[in-house]
């Protein structure tokens, strides 16, 4: 891979849709790191760090949040065609995030319940991620990312080498750091057996169980996960619909296996 920019530095930018401001947070956790970082790179957007020049050609842009209005959508079609990589940054950008759980409903009945002016909401029907609308470079899968994964696909990026991303489930990073199976042991309907790693085993590591904030791994069998919350912890259809309709509800292996429980009778 080669950055089509012609300057000095390759210059970044770090975009805003829906969302928290969380996994912009792994760039500014990096404290040191984005100081040398700095010396690398050029940073022509980044709201949260000062930088403000959306209109900017880049040579590779990050984008956090899904797409949830119509304007994002037109801010979305300028940044891809003045940017030469484009990257999105956690759930929301990769899976429509927690503000997509309001894809299956009416959307307009639900905006009227919530604010007192409605007509003064201007929101999409159902809120997308990123690669719905545009092409998007690689993916930052997590629930907020963190700054490995981020610093890590950008020096891939200046090394001119394509970005790896992490498939291992988080079943694997439990078994090597010696976690008991909160699964198996402790009967905890884990969705880890289905979900990539990243997030270092946090939750099994205080006996909790994985909630898959960092979306599907690589050739997960979302049926038997279904199955054994099903048959052995005895978890109702409805229940075991949210387990997968949660934080990355939009991606696809988990949003058929949500929606075939959640159509189920009781």
């Amino acid at each position: 891979m080669k950055l089509p920019h012609s300057g000095a530095k390759p210059r970044v930018s770090v975009h805003k849709f829906s969302s928290c401001d969380g996994c912009q947070l792994a760039f500014l956790n990096a404290g040191l790191q984005l100081v040398e970082l700095s010396t690398l790179v050029e940073f022509v957007h980044f709201a949260e760090a000062g930088f403000l020049d959306e209109e900017g050609v880049v040579d590779i842009a990050f984008i956090e949040g899904s797409v949830s209005t119509p304007h994002e959508l037109e801010r979305l079609k300028a940044i891809r065609e003045r940017s030469g990589y484009l990257i999105t940054l956690g759930a929301c950008a990769t899976a429509g995030g927690l503000q997509a759980l309001r894809n299956g409903v009416d959307a307009e009945a639900w905006i009227g319940s919530v604010y007192a002016s409605p007509q003064h909401i201007h929101a999409l029907a159902t809120c997308t991620p990123i690669a719905d609308h545009a092409r998007v470079d690689f993916e930052i899968w997590g629930c907020p990312v963190n700054t490995r994964q981020v610093f890590s696909a950008v020096r891939s990026l200046l090394s001119g080498a394509a970005p790896v991303s992490e498939q291992d489930k988080v079943c694997i990073e439990c078994k090597r750091q010696q976690h008991v199976c909160v699964l198996v042991a402790k009967g905890m309907p884990c969705m880890g057996p289905v979900t990539r790693t990243g997030c270092g085993s946090i939750c099994t590591a205080v006996e909790r169980d994985c909630y898959a904030c960092y979306g599907p791994a690589e050739t997960v069998n979302t049926a038997s996960l279904a199955a054994r919350f099903a048959d052995t912890l005895n978890l109702a259809p409805e229940r075991i619909g949210q387990k997968f309709l949660f934080i990355n509800n939009g991606a696809p292996k988990f949003q058929e296996e949500g929606r075939r429980w959640q159509e189920r009778q009781p």
